[in-house]
This record gives C-alpha cells, structure tokens and sequence, in this order.
C-alpha cells in the first residue's frame, strides 16, 4: 500500500479528536502492514514522515499519523501505545454519505 493511498484515507473530518487519534492509528496500522518485508523502517518512516508534512495543519488523523511516525522514529525500540477503535455505531450509511 503507498503512502499516498494511505494519507487519502487519512483526510476525513473526524467528529472528536479521540476520532482524529482512531484514525491515524489504523493509518500508521495499514501503513506498517503495506512496507515490503526487505523494506528500511528508517527509510520507508523518514519518506512517509515527510510526505504527511503539507497536511498535518488540515488534517488530524495525519497529525497524529505523523505523530506515531515520528514517536517510532525518535525512540525505535519503545512499544507504540496502538489499539483498535472500540466498536460502536458511528451512524451508517447516513452518517457516510453526510460526510462527503
């Protein structure tokens, strides 16, 4: 998965900042899962860390997505504090077709 599929999905207008925090886990999640396994975590983080840069000001999911980027980077042998959002309903397809 690039990183450009990645920061699109990332542009959403989250509800909450909790929302925002959500979704820039799965993004950093889907992100991670995407790298090919000869891929330079260095490498592969620094270019995704910098592609994210224009939007982190517009976008909170990408803010936090830079967030997590940078945390692995400046300490690469600390565990992320991850999770996967608590399921609830968050309005269906209602809410969906509100939000674009």
């Amino acid at each position: 998965m690039s990183i450009e599929r990645t920061l699109t999905q990332l542009q959403v207008n989250p509800t909450t900042p909790e929302r925002a925090r959500e979704i820039g886990q799965l993004g950093y999640m889907q992100w991670l899962d995407g790298l090919p396994g000869d891929a330079c975590y260095l490498t592969e983080a620094t270019c995704a860390y910098m592609a994210a840069a224009p939007f982190e000001a517009t976008d909170p999911a990408v803010a936090e997505f830079r967030a997590l980027l940078k945390q692995s980077l400046d300490a690469p042998m600390q565990p992320l504090d991850l999770a996967l959002p608590k399921p609830r309903r968050r309005g269906g397809a209602r809410e969906r077709r509100l939000s674009l």
